[in-house]
């Protein structure tokens, strides 16, 4: 089964892999040391992220590491984009409101 990418990005300990290998690709073994659980445990959130195309694995030899999908990513953010705008421009409109409100209370 697909895993939604929002779920896969919700959890802490994966958004924590994500930041990890965007700076560099690692083995799930390198990537168990850096966190407080079993090396299964950290399969289990990279079988997820990898479902969900945020990661991709390379075979190298005996090992496999695991990169980051910046494109996959950009998808992301190019959907968030849209809302993004709306967003600062309502923020905009509030600090205005904000401003006035302040301005009349002087």
């Amino acid at each position: 089964m697909k895993q939604d990418i929002f779920q896969a990005i919700a959890d802490p300990t994966r958004r924590a892999i994500l930041t990890l290998i965007a700076i560099q690709a690692l083995t799930p073994n390198a990537m168990a040391e850096k966190f407080d659980m079993s090396r299964q445990a950290v399969s289990k959130h990279i079988k997820v992220l990898q479902e969900c195309e945020l990661i991709k694995p390379e075979p190298s030899g005996r090992e496999i590491h695991y990169h980051f999908n910046a494109k996959k990513m950009q998808e992301l953010d190019h959907w968030l984009a849209q809302f993004r705008q709306n967003w600062e421009t309502q923020f905009n409109q509030l600090d205005e409101v904000l401003s006035t409100l302040k301005e009349q209370k002087k």
